[in-house]
């Protein structure tokens, strides 16, 4: 079995050196290069094509933000984890939008990096506790109540397109792996996207969430509040 290469940036060298060790302590993974600014990580990301990038959200040259947006144009397979020291909703949002899976804050990586990095490798995506709860929260009102779903009019094929497309799948890989052309596929996207009321893939990886297309692994907190365990599996 290839063993999974992981991509490291962060701009403290300490921190850099911690997440670096947590990683080498899985026999299945490898670290394939380290960078110290945003810059540089989008490089190393064309040269190197990891299978999980690690970005600090706030690194010199080039933001994780915008190296998350640039890594992910040119290598739209390859999964993204941000880290960061805050989980504003400003936060959130911009990382969302730029297109990462995983969100993990610094304070709770030394606890749960490796099952962020597991649930990418697995395509489903990571939030911490806070995230998931914003995140899922899209399926209630202000009184707690579940929102009645509004758009409920997918095809199977439909739901099969969205499933891909939320794991990061390119319209091109899509076609292959549902046996189309690939004009069939854009068709099918652009569709979907009319039909959702969508207009970027941040929002269809929301949708597919809330809907149970893709699943989304949490920190143990999440897990115990969303489940009723602490294990940090799949919700």
């Amino acid at each position: 079995m290839n063993r999974l290469r992981v991509l490291v940036a962060d701009d403290h060298e300490i921190v850099r050196r911690g997440l670096v060790s947590l990683i080498k302590s899985q026999p299945a993974w490898e670290v394939c290069g380290e960078a110290e600014n945003g810059r540089q990580a989008v490089d190393m990301a064309n040269q190197l094509l990891p299978g999980v990038v690690i970005l600090d959200i706030g690194m010199p040259v080039l933001n994780g933000l915008e190296a998350t947006r640039q890594i992910l144009r040119d290598n739209p397979q390859t999964r993204v984890l941000i880290l960061t020291i805050t989980d504003t909703d400003e936060a959130v949002r911009a990382v969302l939008d730029a297109g990462a899976r995983g969100f993990l804050l610094k304070s709770d990586a030394a606890r749960d990096l490796l099952t962020a990095i597991e649930a990418l490798q697995n395509n489903k995506t990571f939030f911490t506790a806070r995230v998931a709860e914003m995140v899922l929260s899209g399926y209630r009102g202000h009184n707690g109540t579940a929102k009645k779903n509004l758009l409920p009019n997918l095809t199977p094929r439909e739901r099969e397109v969205v499933q891909l497309l939320a794991e990061g799948r390119s319209t091109k890989e899509v076609a292959s792996h549902l046996d189309l052309s690939v004009k069939t596929a854009e068709t099918h996207r652009s569709n979907i996207m009319r039909k959702l009321g969508l207009h970027s893939v941040s929002e269809l990886v929301l949708y597919a969430v809330r809907n149970s297309i893709i699943q989304v692994a949490t920190g143990p907190l999440a897990a115990t509040e969303a489940a009723g365990v602490g294990d940090g599996t799949a919700v």
